[in-house]
C-alpha cells in the first residue's frame, strides 16, 4: 500500500473519531468519494492501525444503528417543508 493512503486513511480515522460524523459528512469535508472513505475506515485502516480501527468501528456500528431513524427525520421535515410551501 502506498504512503499517501496510509496517512489519508489514519487521517479519516482520527477526524471521524474527533467530528464524529458520518461517512458522507466526511466525504464532503476532505473532498473524496463516499466509496473511498468507507473502503479506508473499514477495509484499509484495520491493517494499519488497530486500536483507532477498533474506535472507528464503534462510531460506525452507532450510525448504522441510528440511521433508521435520520431517514425517518429527513422525510418527515421533507413532507412539513413541502406542506408549508
Amino acid at each position: 500500500m502506498h504512503e499517501h493512503i496510509r496517512k489519508r486513511c489514519i487521517r479519516l480515522g482520527e477526524l471521524l473519531i474527533e467530528t464524529r460524523e458520518t461517512v458522507r459528512v466526511l466525504a464532503k469535508m476532505t473532498g473524496y468519494s463516499k466509496s473511498t472513505v468507507h473502503k479506508d475506515l473499514t477495509e484499509r485502516l484495520p491493517t494499519i492501525h488497530e486500536g483507532l480501527a477498533e474506535q472507528v468501528k464503534e462510531i460506525l456500528a452507532y450510525h448504522k444503528a441510528v440511521r433508521h431513524i435520520r431517514g425517518g427525520e429527513a422525510t418527515k421535515n421533507k413532507w412539513k417543508e413541502r406542506a408549508s410551501q
